[in-house]
């Protein structure tokens, strides 16, 4: 059964650095571009992806894959995770 919210993959694209693991545990809905980048198929995913796509998002070494419902709310393990909006300052 799946939620009223669909989820979706999106990329950091900054932080991406086209290590190309996403697209090889999940090529019905990641490709690579010619330099290895990832390109995400639109639309939510697939319930029987859903897992894949959580393992996708929890084997990128640099955090740039997220599984969202909406454009505010993370998903999965990476939303425990807290934003680094600037360098700390002080010690």
């Amino acid at each position: 059964m799946g939620t009223p919210d669909r989820t979706r993959l999106t990329v950091d694209r900054i932080r991406c650095d086209g290590f190309g693991m996403c697209a090889e545990l999940l090529p019905e809905l990641i490709e690579l571009d010619e330099w290895g980048y990832p390109i995400l198929r639109p639309g939510p995913v697939p319930d029987h992806l859903e897992g894949l796509a959580r393992r996708a998002v929890d084997v990128c070494p640099v955090l740039a894959l997220r599984l969202v419902a909406d454009a505010r709310v993370a998903i999965g393990p990476r939303a425990d995770r807290p934003a680094v909006a600037g360098a700390a300052r002080g010690g």
